[in-house]
């Protein structure tokens, strides 16, 4: 990792202690080789990890090798003093600053990391990963028929914060984009059983020189979004109406 800036603990972390169970129970955890971390570990980590006693390490922000900005924390040392980081009393800080976060980056392989779209899920939906959505599966070509009935709209407070509009604004106008915008589509929308939806960019591959510079935008959209949540590129003008300034 690269220093991006200091992130002043002193100044922005409250301090507070968390819940010595899960601390405790996380250094048990940790203890385990990474080739024995089974689907368990990985629940009884996910669910000890937001509450337990952290701190964070030099530096305590930087860029990784993806190019994204992570807090940088460890495990405590129980011998010595150490100021408590606590992921959920500093999840609204980091949510604002656009980070993501990672655990024991010290490691030759570091113990977790949470994208900055994992930590807003955490805030929005009280858990780090969702497997049931209304959102569309991944990995599936978007394709929307001219015949087909759609609701559109713009996505609720509770799905696309404000404060992650801003974070997308300002990665679409650093890559050049100055106009950019979403909208919120649902399919099958008279079955709730059915219905599906999706978050619609107005950014399509014809914006970029090649295919690889429109797939790394779009994964870098992804970075800042829960990881259950479909997304497509579609062209403005082929939608009578429905998008908005993101």
């Amino acid at each position: 990792m690269s220093t991006i800036h200091f992130f002043d603990a002193n100044k922005h972390s409250s301090g507070s202690m968390g819940n010595l169970e899960k601390t405790i129970n996380l250094q048990h955890l940790l203890d385990i080789p990474l080739a024995s971390r089974d689907p368990k570990w990985v629940a009884d980590f996910l669910d000890n990890i937001d509450e337990c006693n952290l701190q964070l390490a030099e530096p305590e922000v930087a860029v990784a090798n993806d190019s994204f900005a992570y807090m940088n924390a460890h495990t405590v040392d129980a011998e010595k003093n150490f100021r408590a980081f606590v992921i959920r009393n500093e999840l609204d800080t980091i949510l604002a600053n656009g980070f993501g976060l990672v655990i024991n980056a010290h490691k030759d392989q570091p113990d977790w990391i949470f994208s900055h779209g994992d930590l807003l899920n955490l805030k929005l939906n009280n858990e780090f990963y969702t497997d049931d959505s209304a959102f569309s599966e991944h990995g599936k070509d978007f394709v929307l028929p001219k015949d087909e009935s759609v609701l559109v709209g713009q996505p609720s407070e509770d799905i696309l914060p404000t404060q992650s509009r801003m974070h997308i604004r300002s990665f679409l106008e650093y890559t050049g984009i100055s106009n950019g915008k979403v909208m919120l589509i649902a399919r099958n929308y008279e079955n709730e059983e059915l219905m599906t939806q999706d978050l619609i960019f107005n950014i399509t591959p014809k914006m970029f020189a090649t295919q690889n510079a429109y797939v790394q935008v779009m994964n870098t959209i992804s970075w800042f979004l829960p990881r259950h949540y479909s997304i497509a590129g579609v062209d403005e003008l082929s939608v009578e109406s429905g998008f908005e300034q993101i």
